[in-house]
């Protein structure tokens, strides 16, 4: 007896506490409603309006997909799928879940109340809880904008007990529900998190200024990047004119003509592609000169990674005698790879997600690029730190390169003395559809299949046989065995310095 008494105690305590929320509810429904403000008359209606069905959230992420900026794209997808989500929860669960009548809104102003008034259940409120999940959702991939789409939801909430639409109650549990579901989304697919690698002051070396190009020999192809060798040779002439221009035919042995170049000059100075530039290193490096690049090929990414992205910023990097070190690899100890190498089908993979990521956005054509190539490339069995593993995917980059993940797209620095290792297996039971599933999910770096790994030396055997090996844009020869070695910060480059 004394312990029904008991819970009929709590029971009465817990049902007093639920009467008094709902009376101060309906208290501060009526005080806002009631409470005279040309603000609230003119403003609040057409914010309810814009965001009946979305509409409001939709257009500000098509605003956000607009920007540049990944985050911020990201983002704006994020907010989408969770408001999504949380529409239908909310209006097809929540609201048939608790049944609660609407407001009487026959004391809220006329001009104040919406147009056209709800007369589903009242809790929670769908528009609230749609604008929460927005604004978390955006807030979990860039908090600044996450913040300004918060206040804005905030204030969407308001309009809503405004307008007559709802309590306040029902306002903060639709916020309540939107913004955990934008969390518990962000447990399945994590928000990308962007590494912020500490870098460190280059090591600068000391030479003369040149402000007419004395003693600086270029070597280039006028015909490489579709012609763009050709603008180069013109702009470079008029900029330095004293530069010796060593202009290269197409049956030309480009390593011989270095070789030459380099004899009788104090600077090295190359033209062209990337693996132009890789040839021109190792030249330099042999023969202990600073190399000057100038963006003379299709993607120029060396050239852009040292800061070299257009003729004059290469021009003024030897007028001032701006010299700084960068870190090189030897291949088998005597080719030299200045960006990336690889085997199997990772040339593939990335030329087909480049080539889409412009119409599509670049997560949509990795995931396409990557179907392309597990379904067609050919996998290579390879051997390293004493296991065999098949793969179709290998990446090998000098220096650390960011992002994680198989869609590695710049460098912060070029001076870490590390190589930057990534390998997909593919020969484990399901693997293509386990790795596009982690692809898609955001969830790649936690996939087993997936290594990534940053060391000074790397050596590995092709278990089958010679397979190819590709590196900054070109295919080398077939290779048995390939072993790579990080030169810290052997090769003096002209590059723009702070």
């Amino acid at each position: 007896m004394e312990l029904l008494r008991r819970r009929g105690i709590q029971h009465r305590g817990i049902r007093q506490i639920g009467e008094g929320l709902g009376t101060l509810d309906r208290e501060v429904f009526e005080a806002i409603a009631e409470s005279p403000s040309p603000l609230l008359d003119g403003f609040m209606p057409r914010l309810t309006a814009a965001a009946d069905h979305s509409k409001l959230w939709f257009a500000i992420a098509a605003a956000l997909m607009a920007t540049k900026k990944s985050s911020v794209q990201r983002g704006a997808g994020r907010g989408v799928a969770s408001l999504a989500v949380t529409s239908l929860v909310a209006n097809q669960l929540g609201k048939r879940v608790w049944k609660r009548p609407r407001p009487e809104w026959s004391t809220v102003p006329v001009l104040r109340r919406s147009r056209h008034m709800p007369t589903s259940n009242s809790l929670p409120s769908g528009h609230s809880a749609s604008a929460a999940a927005f604004a978390v959702g955006v807030g979990l991939e860039s908090a600044p904008v996450g913040l300004a789409m918060a206040l804005l939801a905030g204030m969407v909430g308001i309009s809503r007990v405004a307008t007559g639409a709802h309590y306040p109650g029902d306002v903060l549990a639709g916020f309540g529900l939107g913004a955990a579901i934008a969390v518990a989304g962000a447990r399945i697919v994590p928000p990308i998190v962007e590494t912020r690698v500490p870098v460190t002051d280059p090591l600068r070396i000391g030479t003369i200024r040149r402000p007419d190009g004395a003693g600086v020999v270029l070597v280039i192809n006028p015909a490489s990047g579709s012609g763009t060798g050709a603008r180069v040779i013109d702009e470079a002439r008029e900029a330095l004119p004293n530069m010796e221009i060593v202009e290269l035919d197409k049956d030309d042995d480009v390593d011989e003509i270095m070789r030459s170049a380099a004899e009788r000059a104090e600077v090295l100075a190359v033209g062209g592609g990337d693996g132009t530039v890789a040839c021109a290193a190792g030249v330099a490096l042999a023969a202990d000169r600073p190399l000057a690049v100038f963006p003379g090929g299709t993607f120029n990414h060396f050239a852009k990674d040292i800061g070299c992205d257009t003729v004059a910023r290469t021009v003024e990097s030897i007028r001032e005698g701006s010299v700084a070190c960068v870190d090189v690899l030897r291949l088998n100890e005597t080719g030299t790879v200045i960006n990336t190498a690889s085997i199997g089908a990772y040339p593939t993979f990335v030329q087909k997600r480049e080539k889409l990521e412009h119409r599509i956005g670049k997560p949509l054509a990795g995931v396409y690029a990557m179907f392309h190539t597990l379904r067609r490339g050919q996998p290579v069995r390879i051997h390293y730190d004493n296991k065999t593993v098949q793969t179709s995917l290998f990446f090998l980059g000098n220096s650390s390169y960011l992002p994680s993940g198989f869609a590695p797209s710049r460098r912060l620095r070029m001076d870490d003395g590390l190589m930057d290792v990534r390998i997909l297996e593919t020969e484990k039971r399901f693997s293509t559809l386990r790795i596009l599933t982690s692809l898609a999910l955001g969830r790649l770096v936690r996939s087993p299949l997936y290594h990534e790994m940053r060391v000074p030396e790397f050596t590995f055997k092709s278990v089958d046989g010679p397979t190819l090996l590709a590196h900054d844009g070109e295919l080398a020869d077939e290779i048995d065995e390939a072993t790579f070695t990080v030169r810290y910060r052997a090769l003096p480059v002209f590059r723009p310095l702070p």
